[in-house]
């Protein structure tokens, strides 16, 4: 992996960590650096599009490869497998926190989303900063 990569890796990583998620474990597969939730692949490296891959249903997919070329992709590898590639300089925060969010609940056992859900209905609000 690059140096850039591997800074555009440890960044993808520590804010995917940082979403404070139960059962996210940092792993490898493939021997390129991954995130696992609850046993799952999660997110990840690909080394041969220098880019992180996320899991996206393919209908989503086809509507952000149109919507944004210039950050959303796959090659022939990813095409029969629900998944995108995003060019790293372009990856939108925001977006990989609705991504992850969504692909960690539909991977948690249901135990564990219970548990998830009662904690943050049971934790005080956060107040906003002015």
């Amino acid at each position: 992996m690059r140096p850039e990569s591997e800074a555009d890796w440890e960044r993808l990583k520590s804010f995917a960590l940082g979403l404070g998620l139960p059962g996210v474990e940092a792993t490898t597969s493939f021997k390129q650096p991954a995130l696992k939730a609850h046993g799952k692949l999660w997110v990840w490296w690909s080394p041969s599009e220098d880019a992180p891959v996320f899991k996206v249903p393919f209908e989503e997919r086809e509507v952000l490869v149109e919507a944004e070329p210039d950050m959303f992709f796959f090659t022939p590898h990813y095409r029969s497998h629900p998944m995108v590639l995003v060019r790293p300089d372009r990856l939108d925060l925001e977006w990989a926190k609705a991504n992850l969010l969504k692909v960690w609940r539909a991977q948690a056992p249901k135990r564990v989303l219970k548990e998830y859900d009662a904690q943050r209905l049971l934790a005080p609000p956060k107040r906003r900063r002015r």
